[in-house]
């Protein structure tokens, strides 16, 4: 029989869009809210939305057993296959889709451009369990993406941001950052609830109990990712309520090249897998892996460095509008994979 998502997650979609919609309605019919939210800043930081963005990575990073990282190492076909495309070509994709299609966008460009750079280490064990992936693969796999997310995310952004763009002839955007903010904010924003999820996990299981920390505190942190992404998503969305006539046709602007993004990462992962000699629920796997990102440090990087109200923010907060819809859709063709080459 076939997993389904469960209440809240099979209807995320619409969270996102009820939270969107009550955002800008607070934005638009209370125009004194915009003050009273940035009256929360200590400089660039708004303090209960850097709280809200901490909150957003910690149940996620605390799902991770790092102790599964070790095993990949038994597969290095696999795993050389997994790095190559998630690390080397996904980024550098995801960059030509947001100049391609967002150059007129500046702002959207970049928020795109860093959404490409974080792979995904929450949402693919839905989709993995979803598709019958194999889980432990996935663990080890997500375990090594956010250890080379904490020491090489913001190289990565630097590199793209910094060097890339003006390599591709894109002169005309100014970006004012440095690789230190980069790495204070992906420290802040990663860096915290990493090594807070490191060590709840490890003192509970350690003073607890293994079961209490699997069937008790997982159930009850997980659901606080989902509370701290729709009080993003209605923050900023209030602040932007005079710009609500805008707003849908920059949805669909953003979510054009995500979607092809996904697909592309998906289809190339799950057959590059099956040549090097996966079987179907490795490919799978690999193929969530791939094709997912983690819009949770994309959001918060974001308005880490450009700020509450930039492109950069709001094009974050539109991934994972479009990353739900499309990969419980590419669960599906996953099955369908099956059957054609995997008898």
């Amino acid at each position: 029989m076939k997993k389904r998502l469960n209440f809240l997650d099979r209807l995320l979609t619409l969270w996102i869009f009820l939270a969107m919609v009550i955002g800008v309605g607070i934005g638009y019919f209370i125009p004194t809210s915009a003050s009273f939210i940035n009256s929360f800043s200590s400089g660039t930081t708004n303090i209960p939305l850097a709280i809200g963005l901490i909150l957003m990575m910690y149940p996620p990073l605390t799902k991770i057993d790092f102790s599964k990282v070790p095993q990949m190492f038994g597969k290095p076909k696999l795993l050389t296959a997994s790095f190559l495309i998630t690390w080397i070509v996904g980024p550098f994709l995801m960059f030509l889709l947001a100049t391609f299609f967002l150059k007129d966008y500046p702002e959207y460009m970049t928020g795109l451009i860093i959404i490409g750079i974080a792979p995904c280490i929450a949402m693919v064990i839905v989709w993995n369990e979803l598709a019958e992936g194999n889980r432990e693969l996935t663990a080890g796999l997500i375990g090594i993406n956010s250890l080379l997310q904490v020491f090489f995310f913001s190289l990565y952004a630097y590199f793209y941001l910094k060097i890339m763009l003006p390599l591709f002839g894109i002169k005309g955007l100014e970006l004012n950052i440095t690789i230190t903010e980069i790495a204070k904010t992906v420290g802040v924003y990663l860096g915290i609830p990493f090594a807070l999820a490191v060590t709840s996990r490890f003192l509970i299981k350690k003073f607890i109990s293994e079961k209490w920390f699997n069937q008790k505190f997982i159930p009850f942190v997980s659901p606080i990712t989902l509370i701290a992404l729709l009080f993003t998503i209605v923050i900023m969305f209030s602040l932007k309520g005079e710009m609500i006539v805008d707003l849908p046709l920059d949805v669909l602007r953003i979510a054009l090249p995500l979607v092809i993004f996904f697909a592309i990462m998906f289809f190339l992962m799950f057959f590059v897998s099956k040549q090097v000699g996966a079987n179907y629920r490795d490919a799978v796997a690999l193929s969530f892996t791939a094709s997912g990102n983690n819009f949770e440090l994309a959001i918060a990087v974001s308005i880490g460095v450009f700020g509450i109200n930039s492109g950069q923010a709001f094009a974050g907060v539109i991934g994972p509008l479009v990353e739900v819809p499309a990969l419980i859709l590419l669960v599906n063709v996953a099955f369908w994979l099956r059957k054609k080459y995997f008898h």
